[in-house]
């Protein structure tokens, strides 16, 4: 799984997720991308289980990227632990996901292996995804 080697800070704040993605909207490396749709914390547990996803029906065809990295550490206290004490330990890694941010790009493959691909690696995410072309985006 996905998580970062070393960090600066060990505990981070929960922060907000508002607003429109505005770096990593536009489909730069592939021919198709998955851009979410809604506001999300993807932990690296559906990064992966999404990008086992695509490579198991491109059947080691093509290529894929992976846009987004779980930098943010969440904190969990353990179960039936009296309030106080300080902030939990690490538990696991997210990426901040904001509208517009293309999570997922696949290029080298036929249109129609891509788009069954990236709707079956829409299915691991918890949130609402948009699946796109390079050629839809120039037309906008």
């Amino acid at each position: 799984m996905l998580m970062p080697k070393r960090v600066k800070y060990r505990k981070m704040h929960r922060g907000n997720n508002r607003g429109m993605s505005q770096r990593g909207n536009t489909v730069a490396f592939g021919d198709f991308g998955l851009l979410a749709a809604e506001p999300a914390w993807i932990t690296s547990r559906q990064i992966e289980a999404a990008r086992r996803a695509i490579s198991h029906h491109v059947k080691r065809g093509g290529k894929v990227w992976i846009r987004i990295f779980p930098d943010k550490p969440i904190t969990a206290k353990s179960a039936e632990t009296r309030m106080g004490s300080g902030k939990g330990a690490v538990d696991h890694y997210v990426a901040v996901v904001k509208p517009g941010r293309i999570m997922f790009e696949i290029g080298g493959v036929r249109a129609e292996v891509a788009m069954e691909a990236l709707h079956l690696a829409a299915a691991k995410l918890p949130i609402h995804c948009k699946i796109i072309s390079r050629e839809e985006e120039a037309g906008e």
